[in-house]
């Protein structure tokens, strides 16, 4: 019992929470079983049973953990109602056939445009010149009201921003990257006394829960 306790605080400031946890969180919005995530994700069933229950700690295949990490921000986009139908499928394909290459923004980037004017769901509508009108205006004069050609590019609508989970985990990654738990634990002690507000940054980031981390920055930035 001390073993799997001390391998799920190892998890935990490794990943921001247990991994069984990631997989609670992550598996219902999407529609997955626990080996269906297992096979999206590649790994077997029985190995990710072995890393919820913390017989295991760590992953240590990248892509394996790159895909797990796609799949986490996929959810998010599922529980904020900001996918459309066949987004989730689609997508948990891609995920499932990447090399590892995924990262929080790619997935992002991965929904489906809405539909278009004239068009279908993810298809670039035709716009055609009006009859006897070029592409620039006769030299001189200006386009008549309501004639100006309709073949200009199409803006490139807006990228969706994070979630505020995904700006969380770059900041743990960046925390995690740079120092142990034990020496953020340290930094944060040092700093408490003067500037407590620091600390409390240095041990939401550094050490704490995402979640936790999460309601920091939701109550900061907000």
């Amino acid at each position: 019992m001390h073993q799997t306790a001390h391998n799920l605080q190892q998890q935990i400031e490794l990943y921001g929470e247990t991994l069984g946890e990631v997989v609670r969180r992550v598996a219902p919005p999407l529609g997955l079983t626990q080996s269906a995530l297992a096979q999206v994700i590649g790994l077997s069933a029985p190995m990710l049973s072995q890393l919820m229950s913390a017989q295991r700690v760590k992953i240590g295949n990248p892509a394996v953990m790159s895909r797990l990490r796609a799949v986490s921000e996929l959810a998010d986009l599922a529980i904020a109602n900001e996918l459309g139908p066949n987004d989730i499928p689609d997508t948990l394909d891609r995920i499932r056939a990447s090399t590892g290459a995924y990262t929080d923004a790619t997935t992002t980037r991965l929904r489906s445009p809405g539909p278009l004017a004239g068009g279908t769901m993810g298809s670039t509508p035709s716009f055609a010149t009006p009859p006897g009108l070029g592409a620039e205006a006769p030299t001189g004069q200006p386009w008549p009201s309501g004639a100006a050609p309709t073949n200009a590019p199409l803006s490139t609508p807006p990228s969706t921003p994070p979630t505020p989970r995904a700006v969380v985990r770059e900041i743990q990654d960046l925390f995690r990257a740079v120092a142990s738990a034990e020496e953020i634990q340290l930094a944060a002690d040092a700093a408490a006394a003067e500037s407590p507000a620091i600390a409390e940054l240095l041990l939401a980031y550094g050490t704490g829960r995402t979640a936790d981390a999460v309601a920091h920055y939701e109550k900061h930035h907000g």
